[in-house]
Parts: C-alpha cells; sequence; structure tokens
C-alpha cells in the first residue's frame, strides 16, 4: 500500500502563501507556491528556504495566479527547483505579469529603503529581482481544463474551472486511485465577470479553503454604495481612492463604474486607474475571451472610458491635481504598489474616502485601515489617517461560508477526510462545525509545516 506525505508549507492557519507539498513513490507535487502577505512574522518566513528539497520537486501545479498562490515560484527556482510549472494558460498569462510586476516593486523599494535608510537591513535586499523572475517563465508549461493528464503511471491531474479570477481552477489529483481535490479559491455565483465555478463530484481527500468560512457577504447594493461615495467625492471637491487587487477585482471597478455612468447614474468624474499589473491583466480578458462574460467591444469601450495611469510621473500628476477624481490603484491589502503614493499624500486630508473592496489579511495595512487604526506607516514614516475609511464586503471574488457549501454540495461519496486551509483560525474554526454538522464529515484544521502521512 503505498504512502503519501502531504507537507502543509503554506496557507495552514492563514490565508496567504498557499504551498501544499505531495511525495508519492512515483512524483512529488507541489500545489501552489504563494508568498505569505500580513503579519511580520508571516512575511519574514518568505526569507527562508523551505524545509524540503526544492530539487526534489518534479512539477508544481498552479491553481490561479494570485499573488499568496504564484508569488514564491522565483524563490523556488533559486533554491534548485528546475520541474514543470503548470497551469491553464490565462494563469501562466496572469502569473507572468504579477511575478514581472512583483520584482519590479521588491526592487523599486529595496532601493528606496536604501537611499532613504528606513529599513533595518543594510542593504535591504529585493525579495527576488525581474531577471530572477524572467527565470521562473522559462518552466512555464500551459495545460487545457478538464481532461485528465497522467504524471506517471498511477498519477493523473484534472484542472476545472473555478471562477474567482480568469483562468482560475480547482484542481483534482488521482493519486493511486484516490482523487485528492485542491479547491484553490473558490468564485462566486453571478460574477459580473466570470461564469459560476463548477464543483467537484468526488473528493476522497478535500482541500478546501476558508477565507470567509465564518461570515456571509452581505446583501449590500453595491451600485447604490458607490453612487453615494462619488456623489459625496464630488460635493466635497475629494479623492474617492481604492486600493485594489490588479486581478478582477480592478476590472469588476472598471465595468462597475463604465456601466454606471452608461445608466447615469454618476456624473463624469475622472477615473484614474494606476496599476501597471492591472493595466497588463486586462489585455489577458483579450487574449482569453472564452474564459469571461465581458464582450470585447464592451471591454474596449470600458478601456476608452478610463484614464490608463502609465508612469510614476503620471502618478503625481493625479496626486497634485486638486478636482474631484476617483482612483483605483494597486494593491488590494495596501501591502504595496502605487495605492501607497496616493495615500502618503492623501490619507490625511479628510475630504478623502477610501474603499476596500475585499478581504483584509490579517498584519496588512488594509486591515489596520478596517480596524479604525489613527495612523498607518508608509515608507518609514507615520501619517495620521484622516480620510473616511469605507468596505464593499460583498465584492470579494472568495465564496462565503453558504457557497463554499454548497460549493462542496455536488460531492456524491464521504471524504476520507477534509482539510482545511487558507483561512484565519476562526474562520477556518467555524467553517469545521459547519461542515460537520452539515454533512457529518472528518475535518482538520492543519498547522504550518505540518506533514500528514496517508495511505493509499
Amino acid at each position: 500500500m503505498p504512502s503519501i506525505n502531504i507537507h502543509f508549507l503554506g496557507a495552514a492557519g492563514t490565508v496567504t502563501g498557499s504551498k501544499f507539498y505531495i511525495e508519492t513513490p512515483q512524483k512529488n507535487i507541489l500545489i501552489d507556491c504563494g508568498m505569505f502577505q500580513g503579519v511580520k512574522e508571516l512575511r519574514e518566513l518568505n526569507w527562508k528556504d523551505l524545509p524540503i528539497d526544492a530539487a526534489a520537486i518534479d512539477v508544481v501545479l498552479l491553481t490561479h495566479g494570485h499573488l499568496d498562490h504564484t508569488g514564491y515560484l522565483p524563490r523556488l527556482v533559486k533554491q534548485g527547483f528546475t520541474g514543470d510549472i503548470i497551469a491553464t494558460a490565462p494563469t501562466l498569462a496572469i502569473t507572468e505579469i504579477i511575478l514581472k510586476d512583483s520584482a519590479k516593486i521588491h526592487e523599486e523599494e529595496a532601493e528606496k529603503a536604501n537611499k532613504e535608510g528606513y529599513s533595518r537591513h543594510d542593504p535591504a535586499l529585493p525579495f527576488y529581482t525581474e531577471k530572477e523572475a524572467e527565470k521562473t517563465l522559462r518552466y512555464f508549461k500551459s495545460t487545457e481544463k478538464d481532461s485528465w493528464i497522467s504524471l506517471s503511471q498511477d498519477i493523473q491531474y484534472r484542472f476545472r474551472y473555478n471562477g474567482h479570477i480568469i483562468g482560475a481552477t480547482f484542481i483534482e489529483l488521482n493519486l493511486y486511485g484516490k482523487v485528492f481535490v485542491f479547491s484553490g479559491d473558490v468564485g462566486r455565483k453571478d460574477d459580473l465577470l466570470l461564469r459560476d465555478p463548477e464543483r467537484p463530484e468526488w473528493a476522497d481527500f478535500l482541500f478546501i479553503e476558508s477565507t470567509y468560512g465564518n461570515k456571509l457577504h452581505p446583501d449590500e447594493n453595491i451600485e447604490e454604495k458607490l453612487i453615494g461615495l462619488i456623489k459625496n467625492t464630488l460635493y466635497e471637491n475629494g479623492t474617492l481612492i481604492i486600493p485594489s487587487f490588479a486581478v478582477e477585482r480592478l476590472q469588476t471597478l472598471m465595468y462597475l463604474l463604465w456601466k454606471l455612468y452608461q445608466k447615469n447614474r454618476i456624473p463624469n468624474l475622472p477615473i484614474y486607474v494606476d496599476s501597471p499589473m492591472g493595466n497588463n491583466v486586462l489585455s489577458v480578458f483579450e487574449s482569453f475571451p472564452d474564459w469571461h462574460k465581458l464582450p470585447l467591444h464592451e471591454y474596449h469601450a470600458i478601456c476608452n472610458h478610463i484614464n490608463i495611469v502609465t508612469s510614476y510621473r503620471e502618478t503625481w500628476e493625479v496626486v497634485d491635481n486638486p478636482h474631484p477624481k476617483i482612483v483605483i490603484a494597486g494593491s488590494g491589502m495596501v501591502t504595496g504598489g502605487r495605492v501607497l503614493t496616493y495615500l502618503q499624500q492623501l490619507v490625511d486630508v479628510d475630504t478623502t474616502s477610501v474603499v476596500l473592496v475585499g478581504f483584509q489579511a490579517e498584519g496588512t495595512r488594509g486591515r489596520l485601515l478596517q480596524e479604525g487604526a489613527h495612523e498607518i506607516k508608509l515608507f518609514g514614516k507615520y501619517y495620521p489617517v484622516k480620510a473616511t475609511i469605507h468596505l464593499i464586503e460583498s465584492l470579494s471574488a472568495h465564496a462565503d461560508q453558504q457557497e463554499l457549501l454548497n460549493w462542496m454540495s455536488k460531492i456524491k461519496n464521504i471524504p476520507e477526510k477534509v482539510f482545511l486551509v487558507h483561512g484565519e483560525a476562526t474562520a477556518a474554526d467555524t467553517l469545521r462545525v459547519k461542515i460537520q454538522d452539515t454533512y457529518r464529515w472528518r475535518v482538520y484544521i492543519p498547522k504550518l509545516y505540518e506533514v500528514i502521512e496517508i495511505l493509499v
């Protein structure tokens, strides 16, 4: 009877850093390869080599392109990995954009820290460089969704559509006749841009996210909320800043604002999208029309309506523009990117509004703002928060508790075990109880770096 070891190298007891290492007698597989984000203790783990031999990994399978699922790849290559990195074509396109952009930001922030002397490290080093990101791309190999593909005599995998962001999938892994399902991040029904997630029909072992395991998304009228915020911005001659994830959320916001303008529901306030990565992601929508619901003529109309900021010089022009405006800028959790420049200049102005539109991980500036912090640290200095902070939870691309339960509802068998990952402790434990009460399945919450042996 073959023995399989599952190493929980990330997204265990926390939301970020998704990495699940599967050792088998035939192949060693890594599901996702994400960066930790949030609290300092987690971020510091990024700088340590993995507690496994990276060179022994035969293949990496990616559920989708978000940084917390792909951002560690250049470090993995640096540690000796030389296998294939396999995902759907749009996921690899997104991952390439994210890795290049992330590397550029790492290099810029290290240079700024060294120049201004606010880092404890001398010298401050980038987490990885653009050159290291480019090297990682050599290992990319795209595959189709829905087809079973063999890795060895007793190992097959399949990618299946999962909503969430363009290209996102859940992974079914057949190991010696047992089906291991890795949910990745589960999308939502009735998404503005994406089709509904598909659902697994069989799972002997289920690894499922629990980001919103303790919450139901509010049934709020997003359009009315945005209309109110925009009218208030116009009235106060202020700035509406929306920190946004570059993939999906940014495109959804662009679509929403364009639709509201088309319906004459909002004034023709200038909208600036300042996210080099987000701009590149737009081209992925154009390249992969089968993966989303946005007609190409609408895509082009949206791009023509919105001002795309293409340089850091333009960023400062937007900051210095005294007229009312809407700014959508990365990053979504306010951990880096161009939004930091806008907040540095405008968070201490009482006519500024900041709208958080997604999950804010523990330890991020976004979470601090959400929880009412009176000041935030930007580029080594503290700035008072005089801006009004708002939250629109129902724009989240993550399934909530009920949607997660529904996603599992098509599974015909009783899984031998369900592992809850990608969630903070309270969210995971709440979902554990709910799954046990609803389905009577055995549920377990693994710890970071825990290794579990499974006999198949």
